[in-house]
């Protein structure tokens, strides 16, 4: 989504190592139908499978799911006859879940680890088809999963658990750089007011960063010559931006200006919905996989599912890679706070305090993952929210909203972030190295649990 650009917060190998451990849980095979009986009792092997057609399937059964739930469907851009013919199903939830499990059975059991984009292919179908079935039950109200359940089903991982002790020194240094009698929350808030763009300003803002963080993205990945997007201000809604995916190598963008947007979001915004970010990831799919090897499954993106970890986490990892180190910050104080009309005096502190606040991104999974099992109230999330991740009340309430609409979600900003600087960065990597591990794994059918390979 394109919302929130969380941060990576590094985590101990070992954590790191059990969660990649359980990624990939497999869903337990439907009761035979008609559709499995016309087909071998086993799963076919990988000779006889019609690829195309069970990928044909996989969107037919997306698209009609999302008759159920309208923000599962994120983008599609394949043939208008399959659109149409999937709003115009009746099937339920509960119906939709049972063919999925039918052509889940038509994929070999196990698949072999492989570099291959042909094995990738298949092992994403298995692993997409298994968060269609997830999703499908939880409408049709089958069960209602856990935060760890959700995670693991439609995300394929499992994140790590924190407590919020972790979280404290953090707080402390907080405290110390910002110091006062009011609650730090409000403290920070109150130094982040004049960092904030006015309105009259945005526009320029937002066009030179995005301006910045495609010029910096083309040095390294080729994108078509005709690519281009549409920029949005938009307000009401539980995301602080999105991109619509159009097709064609074309984005709608969206930035949502009910709030105050500080100086720091408009790179963050720009490379995370852009470049080398959505924008870039979704084109160079429908680019390698859709237009030159006709794999139709990429033509939809169904946002509830385990592609959403690599999009976001990509997103936010696209950051670091186009602006490392305080090439960022230069190019704010340099460019984008003079178009905003700011005084970049104490720029470096905030992004002291910014660093401080990215340490704190994890939190908001502890604090969903209460939420969603139960153990605490909306009242509870807001205030902790605040307390924790040091959010203004009205970003507190937002990201309330954010997680009433999106659930288990929130994990695939910095957890994504994460598992995918990992891939990128394994064994010390050079600029030039990342920036082709990051270019290949945008162009591939790459998902968590296949990020190894």
């Amino acid at each position: 989504m394109k919302s929130l650009t969380l941060s990576r917060k590094l985590v101990p190998l070992a954590v790191l190592l059990l969660a990649l451990g359980g990624c990939g849980k497999k869903s337990e095979p439907a009761p035979a139908t008609p559709v499995e009986k016309s087909a071998s009792s086993a799963a076919k092997s990988a000779e006889e499978l019609d690829m195309d057609q069970l990928a044909r399937n996989y969107v037919m059964l997306v698209l009609e799911l999302g008759n159920h739930d309208k923000t599962y469907v994120d983008a599609y851009y394949g043939p208008q006859a399959l659109k149409d013919k999937a709003a115009a199903s009746n099937a339920t939830p509960a119906q939709i879940a049972t063919r999925a499990k039918a052509l889940l059975q038509q994929l070999p059991e196990r698949i072999q680890p492989a570099g291959d984009l042909e094995t990738l292919r298949q092992h994403y179908l298995k692993t997409q088809l298994r968060s269609v079935v997830a999703h499908a039950e939880s409408l049709a109200g089958k069960s209602k999963p856990s935060f760890e359940q959700e995670a693991e089903l439609l995300y394929d991982t499992r994140p790590p658990k924190q407590h919020y002790a972790e979280f404290e020194p953090v707080l402390a240094e907080l405290d110390k750089l910002l110091p006062g009698d009011k609650p730090l929350h409000l403290r920070v808030q109150a130094f982040r007011q004049q960092f904030e763009i006015p309105a009259d300003k945005l526009d320029a803002v937002f066009t030179a960063a995005i301006d910045a963080c495609r010029e910096r993205t083309k040095q390294h990945i080729q994108l078509p010559a005709d690519e281009n997007f549409k920029l949005e201000y938009v307000t009401d809604k539980p995301w602080s931006g999105y991109n619509w995916y159009q097709g064609h190598a074309q984005s709608l963008i969206q930035v949502n200006t009910e709030l105050p947007i500080m100086i720091d979001r408009a790179i963050d915004l720009g490379c995370h919905e852009g470049y080398p970010g959505h924008h870039t990831y979704n084109t160079l799919l429908e680019n390698n996989l859709v237009d030159q090897r006709g794999w139709i499954e990429y033509s939809v993106y169904p946002l509830f599912s385990p592609q959403s970890l690599i999009a976001e986490g990509s997103a936010n990892y696209g950051i670091e890679l186009a602006f490392p180190g305080q090439e960022k910050a230069e190019f704010e104080k340099t460019v984008l706070y003079p178009l905003a009309g700011l005084d970049p005096a104490e720029a470096e502190k905030y992004d002291r305090v910014l660093a401080l606040i990215e340490k704190l991104s994890f939190a908001g999974n502890e604090i969903a993952r209460q939420y969603i099992d139960g153990e605490i109230d909306a009242d509870k999330v807001v205030e902790l929210f605040q307390k924790y991740t040091v959010m203004s009340p009205e970003k507190a309430k937002q990201r309330l909203r954010f997680v009433d609409t999106y659930g288990a979600y929130v994990i695939n900003y910095n957890w994504g972030k994460q598992l995918v600087a990992n891939y990128v960065e394994q064994g010390n990597a050079d600029s030039d190295q990342r920036w082709q591990r990051f270019s290949k794994l945008l162009s591939s059918p790459r998902l968590p649990s296949s990020l190894d390979w």
